[in-house]
């Protein structure tokens, strides 16, 4: 009957007597788990940091820019041709399909004063809904009531950093703030938002009526134009829908024909959302596997180690043949100790790992995210391949004849 529990024991002693060799043959196993886990920690920090960013970008949609003016055959970028106006607004959230939010939007930095205080920021004149589109909470005061936009009205919703840099710790609502040389009343705060995907600080904002901003900020040679037009869709399965039905509306307003250039660009953030989310995880996967190549080589070294092992205990493998062992104890034994050998090394590796990536997080301030699951992945790949390179030389001890044992010097 097989004695497992004396095995075990035998091959535990058997890892202590060489101290040394052990570790050395471990180091491999204990440095290819520690990468695993640093890669897998950087490669899920960097993915949870992009959907952050992602969500707090929006989701299921649609930005409609104006197209790119030309001088002397350059394009000038997205938005330098005005071509969108508050009637295409209008006309797209009454007619298309698919639409749960829409609002226009037009920006332009300008200087912010209060007191002895100034501030230079992107101040963007827009609609309630926007707010909901991008995210945007109002922690404090209100947002924009319809006879803001209807009336003109010269108020102010400001985000965190502008409040900071413009008031302190000084309450900034009812307080009036110049924009130029225009008085604007603060009338909400923001909730922190933080950086967006671009690096872009989301909280550094000044939102105002978009009407207010068109008749007495801007100032525009093409009255009721906008810089673009966001748009919510109810869901992601109805996002291409109203696109398709959004491109169709605008080339019937401009007049575009067939062969012409459309007047305008429509992108999709819902597809740029899914491409990054993609290359994220295949770059998560590659670090993944480059690391786990090291647990690879780890591998070939205890194999390696097990077979000189066996070369230098044949006389002891055929003491225990003689009085008795049977192969597969043999066999057993030294699966067992490859096995420890693995197991111990992967151990060791994950705390190493876990340091290491806790280290990067506090000194490389890079984003970590260690997971369960890549310990559990790293310690089960630890045994596979303890079991795996560690079965052959255990295969070749169980063979040995035990009379050309006993007599090997």
């Amino acid at each position: 009957m097989l004695d497992l529990k004396s095995i075990i024991k035998m091959a535990t002693v058997s890892l202590r007597i060489n101290k040394m060799r052990s570790i050395l043959t471990s180091l491999g196993i204990i440095i290819g788990v520690s990468a695993v886990i640093i890669m897998l920690a950087v490669g899920s920090g960097a993915s949870k940091k992009i959907a952050k960013d992602m969500e707090s970008m929006g989701s299921n949609l649609l930005m409609i820019r104006s197209a790119s003016a030309k001088s002397g055959g350059v394009r000038m970028g997205s938005g330098t041709r005005p071509t969108l106006t508050l009637k295409d607004a209008a006309a797209i959230e009454s007619k298309c399909r698919g639409i749960l939010a829409l609002a226009p939007y037009s920006s332009e930095g300008k200087q912010l004063t209060y007191g002895n205080q100034n501030w230079s920021t992107t101040v963007g004149g827009t609609t309630m809904p926007y707010f909901m589109i991008r995210n945007y909470e109002i922690e404090s005061g209100r947002g924009f009531l319809p006879e803001d936009n209807k009336n003109s009205t010269k108020v102010a919703i400001i985000g965190q950093t502008v409040s900071t840099e413009l008031f302190g710790d000084v309450d900034p609502i009812g307080k009036t703030i110049r924009i130029g040389n225009i008085p604007f009343k603060v009338v909400g705060l923001l909730k922190t938002k933080g950086s967006s995907g671009m690096g872009q600080d989301q909280d550094d904002m000044v939102f105002i009526p978009i009407t207010t901003a068109q008749r007495k900020v801007f100032g525009t040679d093409f009255p009721g134009t906008v810089n673009m037009i966001a748009v919510k869709a109810q869901n992601d399965e109805v996002i291409n829908i109203a696109q398709e039905d959004i491109t169709e509306l605008l080339k019937q307003r401009h007049n575009i024909g067939k062969t012409q250039d459309n007047d305008f660009e429509i992108r999709n953030l819902a597809e740029m959302q899914e491409t990054i989310k993609s290359t994220t995880k295949t770059m998560s996967l590659l670090l993944g596997a480059i690391a786990g190549v090291s647990l690879i080589v780890g591998g070939i070294g205890i194999m390696n180690i097990m077979l000189v092992s066996v070369t230098e205990r044949t006389k002891e493998i055929g003491i225990r043949m003689a009085i008795g062992a049977k192969a597969s104890d043999i066999r057993i034994q030294f699966l067992i100790e490859s096995f420890l050998l693995s197991m111990v090394g992967g151990l060791i590796g994950v705390g190493i790992g876990i340091g290491g990536a806790l280290l990067m997080q506090k000194f490389g301030g890079m984003n970590i995210a260690i997971t369960t699951s890549s310990i559990l992945l790293s310690l089960g790949f630890s045994a596979a391949i303890g079991i795996g390179f560690g079965y052959y030389p255990a295969y070749k001890a169980s063979l040995l004849n035990p009379i050309d044992a006993l007599r090997y010097e």
